[in-house]
């Protein structure tokens, strides 16, 4: 069977710290999603960020993901035609895309600090994010060699004026107009560190993705990530967006949640008592009974996932 025939899912974590009960759940549906229909799992580690992904925590992310059985076929410890599999190391890939889009004229320096970009005034969306107003796009090279003298500059994707839609594995329709709903944004950061929306396109491609599960706090990345996948003539995944998993008090969870991370759930719980749980809440397990991520094949199905965002009851964990 050829490469591009066998489903191919990934989990890409950021090792910012211990990984929590929300990225756990990221995991399973990923590994289940590919794993029923036979295909391979990817592990790529997103430490674009060294100050704050030292490898220390990305070595402790691949044990908590072994000690759960959530295996994978290529990446760090595996190996893989298509490494390396941290970020860190993949800058050059970056950079040759970056240059083939400036080559399109379609890249622009932006000298906007981040307090400008929050102001008051600036326009936001209702999620809270900021939507680029364009302020240096129209820099001539004159003006923009002039403030480089004083701020190094971040690099903008110029979008274009029209809508992009497509249809989410789980959430269904969606669509934006880039231009109104999220302005210019960023392919590099002015410290010289490549944005998310331009690696996780290159290294899905060149690790040929074939699906990507991910939060649905992400849905909104995805028009951004398909203009990309057509300017730079790669083939686009499909997508599957899952509900966030809340704190029992409805917060978002985070790394600082210490209750929903594994270091605080190792010491009191069996890997397939956490499995069988999130199952459970995610609607393919009929119980909060353990359950190994093998086990669970069986009984998962896309259909079974609820489309809101589910709270985590105050004594399930």
């Amino acid at each position: 069977m050829e490469r591009a025939d066998i489903p191919r899912g990934r989990f890409a974590p950021s090792p910012s710290g211990r990984i929590h009960l929300g990225n756990i759940l990221c995991c399973l549906l990923a590994w289940l999603s590919v794993r029923q229909r036979g295909g391979r799992v990817v592990l790529r580690v997103e430490d674009l960020d060294t100050a704050r992904c030292p490898r220390r925590y990305a070595a402790q992310i691949e044990e908590d993901l072994r000690w759960l059985g959530l295996d994978w076929d290529e990446g760090p410890g595996a190996g893989g035609p298509d490494g390396p599999y941290y970020q860190s190391e993949r800058t050059a890939l970056y950079q040759a895309a970056l240059e083939r889009l400036a080559d399109m004229g379609l890249v622009y320096p932006c000298f906007c600090t981040r307090a400008e970009l929050h102001a008051a005034s600036a326009p936001h969306r209702e999620d809270g994010q900021v939507v680029y107003g364009g302020t240096c796009r129209c820099l001539t090279a004159a003006e923009a060699a002039e403030r480089a003298k004083v701020r190094s500059p971040a690099l903008r994707l110029r979008v274009p004026e029209e809508e992009i839609a497509f249809t989410d594995g789980h959430m269904g329709p969606y669509r934006e107009s880039l231009a109104w709903d999220c302005g210019d944004f960023l392919l590099r950061r002015s410290d010289g560190m490549f944005a998310y929306q331009l690696a996780v396109v290159v290294d899905d491609a060149a690790m040929g993705v074939t699906e990507v599960v991910r939060g649905a706090d992400l849905l909104s990345s995805t028009p951004r990530q398909l203009l990309l996948y057509r300017l730079l003539g790669l083939t686009a995944p499909s997508f599957i967006h899952f509900p966030l998993l809340l704190a029992p008090d409805g917060r978002r969870l985070s790394k600082r949640d210490v209750d929903a991370g594994l270091d605080s759930l190792r010491g009191r719980v069996t890997a397939a008592e956490v499995l069988g749980k999130l199952a459970y809440l995610a609607g393919f397990n009929p119980s909060a009974e353990p359950r190994t991520a093998e086990a669970l094949l069986a009984d998962f199905s896309w259909q079974k996932v609820p489309g809101e965002d589910i709270r985590i009851p105050a004594e399930l964990f």
